[in-house]
């Protein structure tokens, strides 16, 4: 039989740090998420891409990448969604 102090056979604190634990990896899913459908690993994504297949050029920024991609987007506005 289990008394007050345990949920089930299990003590109070291991059920909120089951539940933080529950909490904290969704709250890190919707951040994955967010980043992904913004473009969080675009910029990553953009190195490898040029130290894999031009390795010869200069890796820009990310400053200056986002500033170019930006720009881009203004010349092109074809490949927005608004």
């Amino acid at each position: 039989m289990s008394s007050a102090g345990d949920a089930g056979g299990r003590s109070i604190g291991s059920a909120a740090r089951a539940l933080a634990h529950r909490v904290w990896a969704g709250a890190r899913s919707v951040a994955r998420w967010y980043s992904a459908i913004n473009g969080g690993q675009d910029y990553q994504r953009y190195v490898a891409h040029l130290r894999r297949n031009h390795p010869d050029r200069p890796v820009p920024s990310e400053r200056d990448y986002w500033r170019e991609r930006y720009a881009e987007a203004e010349r092109n506005p074809i490949n927005r969604c608004c």
